[in-house]
């Protein structure tokens, strides 16, 4: 297949430079007509057009029914009826009206979000009130390992199957990685920073967002999940973006983006196994392309290699028992509630000095002799920055010193040239 691909790429670039259709014919051995054929593909969708075309149904088998959107939007209908006649409860949106569905026997009930997204197409949902603008504070990273992104971006295999598809990037550098999972548990997350550790490097601070396999859940109160445990391991301080707040994870949030066109446009993948040869492929390219305005010219790899640093060894492993809790810290972005509390690890610590919709940067500090949380209002690299309440964060395991042996056997030198595959 690919030996025909370059058959037709060879065509276009004869094309292209002035050959006439019965010449390129001949010196493709193939007919005029064929010749044709892949000069209209190539003039209506670019390189892209000479891609073997997919023989799967145009239509999705999953694709809701006109009979069932109009279902979701006669019974969204009858419920703000009811809701305004008092005739019944204020319950009107996708989980009401999939519980009317289920009561009247549809086979087919859909699931809270395409239900929601039938009702915004036709209109009948409610807009959202407007949210309070949030001044988070940031790191001003300025070389490479200083910050590292984290998060993830959902798709979906031929067939339904969901996809997290795990993905970091540099955000000086840019220089990117990633793999997909069956699932989002801890245990995937942290297999995954085990391996964004050894490919990029061990930063400063790794962001996260606040995903359960992230924070440990949203159930128990001062939770130190097992990725926590890990950062403090391997000695990198965990930074948790600020809740429903994606721009403060921007740099990954773009390169979703690129992983996105790249990867899973037009295109169909029916596995794990293809998703991560594809994306292995585009992650190859990515790191030796020069296309970042911000880099001069210079691609990821380039830039990545100009500094030294540690990453984790390749064999760094840790099995299924508990991880003990070492010295280190871990920080949050967190907006002040009305009530002038912050919302940490399923806690809501008091903030006194603070104002109602002020972003705040929120530190755990973990020591063998105490464990602190403090709440400041600018990050750790503004040297004018203002604690604004501080008390002891409780533990129930103790805290062990970090060990300086341990690391020295789990980070190995990162030297410039590590990253140019």
């Amino acid at each position: 297949m690919k030996q025909e691909n370059d058959r037709r790429q060879k065509a276009i670039h004869l094309l292209r430079s002035g050959s006439s259709v019965q010449e390129v014919a001949a010196e493709c051995e193939r007919s005029q007509k064929w010749v044709y054929k892949w000069r209209g593909r190539f003039e209506a969708a670019g390189w892209s057009g000479l891609e073997r075309r997919s023989q799967a149904p145009k239509q999705h088998g999953r694709k809701l029914s006109q009979s069932v959107v109009r279902a979701i939007l006669r019974m969204r209908s009858e419920l703000e009826a009811e809701a305004a006649s008092g005739q019944g409860l204020k319950y009107i949106g996708p989980q009401a009206i999939r519980t009317r569905m289920r009561k009247k026997h549809f086979k087919a009930r859909p699931s809270y979000v395409t239900i929601a997204r039938v009702l915004r197409r036709a209109e009948m949902s409610r807009p959202q009130a407007a949210q309070p603008v949030v001044a988070y504070p940031h790191l001003k990273p300025s070389a490479p390992l200083q910050l590292i992104q984290v998060d993830i971006v959902p798709h979906f295999l031929t067939g339904g199957m969901r996809v997290p598809c795990f993905n970091a990037i540099d955000v000086v550098s840019r220089y990117p990685s990633g793999n997909a999972y069956a699932q989002r548990r801890a245990v995937d997350a942290a297999h995954f920073l085990i391996q964004v550790w050894q490919e990029i490097g061990m930063p400063r601070y790794t962001q996260v967002d606040n995903e359960g396999c992230f924070s440990g859940g949203a159930t128990h109160p001062y939770v130190l999940g097992m990725v926590v445990r890990l950062a403090l391991c391997v000695g990198t301080e965990l930074l948790f973006s600020p809740i429903y707040y994606p721009k403060s994870n921007g740099w990954v949030e773009r390169f979703h983006q690129d992983y996105n066109r790249h990867v899973w446009q037009n295109t169909y993948l029916r596995d794990l196994k293809q998703v991560r040869q594809k994306s292995s492929q585009f992650f190859a390219l990515y790191r030796q392309s020069e296309h970042h305005s911000a880099l001069n010219e210079q691609s990821p790899a380039q830039v990545h290699t100009q500094v030294s640093g540690r990453q984790l060894a390749a064999d760094f492993t840790f099995g299924p028992t508990k991880l003990p809790l070492y010295a280190g810290r871990l920080h949050f972005l967190r907006r002040v509630r009305a009530d002038k509390t912050v919302s940490v690890l399923n806690v809501a610590w008091p903030v006194r000095a603070a104002r109602p919709d002020d972003g705040v940067w929120v530190t755990i500090e973990l020591t063998p002799g105490y464990a602190a949380l403090s709440i400041y209002d600018k990050a750790p690299d503004v040297l004018t920055r203002t604690c604004l309440a501080r008390q002891p964060f409780p533990l129930s395991d103790t805290v062990l010193p970090f060990p300086s042996q341990l690391a020295d056997a789990l980070l190995q030198p990162q030297s410039p040239g590590h990253a140019a595959t």
